[in-house]
């Protein structure tokens, strides 16, 4: 499968969860389509554990991808560009002590939190994962997905 459709049927899987998620779920359009996203994501790996010569050349196409120059170099600056254009730089100046407040006490609070949950989580299942290890898996996903933020707030208004 040529790099091309790849992206033809990306971008056709995601118009079809945004409509799902428009008619049906109706939650935010970046939680809905990402929810969608996970379900079709188990349903693969349970087609797979059936059919796995389905499975293999589903990992195939998608090892084919190198996504992290794809995302990194080529959707992510697109998406913060389209996010950062409809920002209203005064009222986002009016609002500075509350983001520094959110973004700097929030995170730090949010891996604290994060992190000593994993902690304890881990002890229940019998794993020894070193305390330092999940404050650094809380200060990894602590901290806000500026596009998901966009979204809900323009959603929010």
């Amino acid at each position: 499968m040529e790099l091309y459709n790849i992206i033809v049927f990306c971008i056709v899987l995601a118009a079809l969860f945004s409509y799902i998620n428009l008619k049906y779920i109706k939650l935010p359009m970046t939680i809905g389509v990402m929810i969608l996203s996970l379900i079709a994501s188990l349903a693969i790996l349970v087609i797979g554990s059936l059919y796995p010569a389905i499975f293999y050349h589903t990992t195939q196409i998608i090892s084919s991808v190198n996504f992290p120059a794809l995302l990194m170099r080529g959707m992510l600056s697109f998406l913060l560009f389209a996010g950062a254009i409809h920002l209203d730089s005064v009222k986002l100046k009016k609002e500075r002590v509350a983001i520094l407040t959110f973004s700097t006490v929030g995170v730090l609070l949010s891996t604290v939190i994060v992190g000593i949950l994993v902690y304890f989580v881990t002890m229940l299942f019998g794993l020894q994962v070193h305390f330092l290890y999940c404050l650094l898996f809380g200060a990894l996903i602590s901290p806000t997905d500026p596009i998901a933020v966009l979204g809900i707030l323009k959603e929010a208004k």
